[in-house]
Order: structure tokens, then sequence, then C-alpha cells
């Protein structure tokens, strides 16, 4: 099968949902509440430290000045008259929820009173100076709640922020892409001075370019496919004329090969024409595959007439495919006719399966760089024949009809290639 090379017309955009997390403003707004996270951490470790350094200097160093003024003169016997809400205690009378503190700073609560304790030892024993009124506590907690609401505050413009940010980002990307999927993009993209506006511009060039080429190459193969219709037409006329009675027997063996040739010469220009054009696959009627199959099965039995080889249509489930009849034949028959012309012993079989259809052989199946380009869509036919499609166009028929095509080795040789298409 020899392969002819043509370009199909730009597919439809995909329309598939996107994922809540590929979302580009789902991004952004995790980014900047990621970052306010980020800050807010930073500052409240700052907050916290200096929260801590101003208890220190506010209420330590208060203890501690006045034990400095009130330790002696506790020793010496004198009256320790302390400032308001700070009592000095020694030795037993050191009350019992303070004893036996070790020296230093302490917090201690007391039922639901807590307690700013200095304790420490001397020449005449232990000692705790304990700060009964102060309000450093309340201050710190109104200190952290404020820290807090301004926390909170924070993470909130910044979901706020990104948000917005997300949406004159996101959304200008969306009208590109919707304005791409329309066939054109507005002049209010184009118009912009920004980044997107030279993305605008680049794809509305880039589109125009390839739009160019694309129809001049489908304008080419339908104007050389409707040119050889002529031509042929003549040809299988005059073919025909050789293959009446009374003409000599010498003839007529050429002109019938000259008639197939030309019938099958004619059936690729169909095919190219039909691809050309690109008709509109829901407005057509349903084509019975099975039908189709059977027709092409029949068409090349002659060829393994000669060769201890099967031929055979087991049938199956009814598949009906909108779709050109002609494609269906090409992409099929292509397929039956390959393999009774490189399967010299054995069987070819032809079956019908839900939604597809089978063409398996027991022929030298495909060496493995034809294997190898499969997938590409540019698999290289191997002989000539039949439609002339090759591999790679039966391929691309099956694309074009929203189909499927699969290859696959037999396990004891041979080719199975697989078929699928979506029910009419």
């Amino acid at each position: 099968m020899s392969a002819t090379s043509w370009s199909s017309p730009i597919p439809a955009a995909s329309r598939s949902v996107m994922r809540p997390a590929d979302s580009l403003k789902r991004r952004i707004v995790v980014a900047f509440v990621l970052f306010g996270l980020g800050a807010s951490a930073f500052f409240a470790i700052i907050a916290a430290i200096a929260v801590e350094g101003i208890e220190v200097q506010l209420v330590d160093k208060r203890l501690e000045a006045a034990v400095a003024w009130a330790a002696p003169r506790h020793a010496a016997g004198l009256e320790v008259d302390m400032p308001a809400g700070l009592r000095f205690h020694r030795n037993e009378a050191i009350p019992a929820a303070v004893r036996g503190l070790p020296a230093g700073v302490h917090k201690v609560d007391v039922g639901a009173t807590r307690l700013h304790v200095l304790a420490g030892r001397d020449a005449r024993g232990s000692w705790v100076l304990v700060d009964h009124e102060s309000d450093y506590d309340k201050i710190e907690r109104v200190v952290y709640s404020m820290f807090g609401a301004v926390f909170a505050g924070f993470l909130l413009l910044a979901s706020l922020l990104g948000g917005f940010l997300g949406k004159r980002v996101v959304t200008p990307i969306s009208a590109l892409a919707q304005a791409v999927r329309s066939d054109g993009v507005p002049p209010a993209l184009t118009g912009r001075k920004d980044e997107l506006g030279v993305l605008a511009r680049a794809l509305e060039s880039h589109t125009a370019e390839l739009r160019t080429f694309l129809d001049r190459e489908r304008h080419f193969t339908g104007d050389v496919s409707h040119e050889l219709r002529s031509p042929l037409t003549v040809i299988m006329g005059a073919a025909e004329i050789l293959m009446q009675d009374g003409a000599a027997p010498a003839a007529r063996a050429p002109a019938e090969r000259i008639y197939r040739a030309a019938q099958e010469a004619a059936e690729s220009v169909t095919v190219l024409l039909l691809l050309a054009r690109a008709p509109v696959l829901s407005s057509l009627p349903p084509v019975e595959i099975g039908a189709v199959a059977a027709e092409e099965v029949e068409k090349y039995r002659l060829l393994v007439g000669a060769k201890p080889v099967t031929l055979s249509y087991l049938g199956g489930p009814e598949l009906a495919v909108r779709a050109p009849r002609e494609l269906c034949a090409a992409a099929i028959g292509n397929l039956v006719r390959n393999a009774c012309q490189y399967t010299e012993h054995g069987s070819i079989v032809v079956r019908l399966l839900p939604g597809r259809i089978i063409v398996e052989d027991t022929g030298p199946g495909l060496p493995a760089a034809v294997v190898a380009t499969l997938g590409s869509g540019g698999a290289p036919s191997s002989g000539s024949g039949g439609t002339g499609l090759g591999l790679a166009l039966a391929r691309r028929i099956c694309d074009f009809l929203g189909g499927g095509f699969a290859y696959q080795p037999c396990a004891g040789g041979g080719s199975r290639f697989t078929l699928s298409f979506p029910a009419g």
C-alpha cells in the first residue's frame, strides 16, 4: 500500500473541564495566601519576642529593683514599705502557694489570679517578692488578640488581593482562549500594550498563516482530485469499449487491467476529494459497516484465488456510522487488499465486534520500523495497490471519522488491525 499524505482541517479546540487544582486563578490565590501565612508567621515570631522583652523590662526588672531596695531594709529589721501590689516575704512568712520556688522570676496561678513571683536566697534564708496587682497579663492578652486580628485581616486581604489579581490575569486569558476557539481574536485583545496583547497578536498571526496554508493545501487537493475525474472517466470508457464482445482476445485482458486500475484511481480521487471538502459527519445518513465490509471482502476475493489462503467474513453485531460510505470502504478495503496481497498461506478473517471491525491475517506481519511509526500517524506503506491510501491514511481516515486505528501482531505470525467507529 502506498502512503499518500494529506492534512486534515484544524480540529476544534478541546473543551475538557478544567480541574480546580489546574486553575491559574486558584494558584495565584494560593500563592498569595501562602505569602500571607509566611509573613504572618514571621511577624508573629517578632511580636512574641518583643512582647516577652517588654515583659522582662516592665515586670522582671521592676521586681528586681524592688527586691534590691527591700531586702537590705528587711535584713536590718527596718520597716519595709513596699509599692502598691508588691509583698515581700521571708522564710516562714512565705505563703504556701509560692514556697520552695527556685531562684528567679516565676508565674504562679492561684485560683483565677496569676502572680508574678521573684524568688531568691541570701544569708538570712529564702525570700520571695510577690506582685499581686500586675496588669501586664491582661495587656499581653490584649496585645496578642490585636496581633491575631491583624494577622487574620492580613490573610483575608491576601486572599482577596490574590483573587482580584487572579481574575484580572485569568479573565483576559480565558477571553483569548475563547476567541481562538471561535476562530478569531477581537481587536480589544490584539490592541493591548501588555504581554497579553503580544500573545494575542502572535496567536492571530500564526493562526492566519496556518489557516492560509491548510486552505491552500485543501484547495489544491480538491482541485487536483476534481481535474483527475475527467481523464479517468475517459480511460474507463475506452477500457469498457475494448472489453466489449467482439474485441480482440489479446486486448481484452490488458483492457480489464486498465479498467480496474482506473476504477481504483477514481475511488482514490473520491476519497481525497471527500477529505478535502471535510463534510459535516452529523448531517450524513448512517452507513452499515457490516455491509461495507462484506462488499470489500467479495471485491478482493479474486486476489487469493490462486493461493492456499481462505478469505472469510464472519459478520457480527450491527454497526452504523455517520460517515461517507467511500471513506469507510477505503479504510476497510485497504486493509483487506493489503492482507490478500501479502498473505501467502493460511487465512484472512474479517469480523465485526461491538463498535469495531477487525481484519486479521496470517501473513508476514509488519516490519518493526513500520510498527514504530504507527502511533505517530506517519507509517510508511509497503507495496502498492488498493486505493493507494496506505496505513497512515487508513489511520487518518479513522481519526477524521472520530474513530480509532490499532495494530497488534498475532502470536503465531500475522497482523491484527482494529478499526473502531463511533456509533451513528
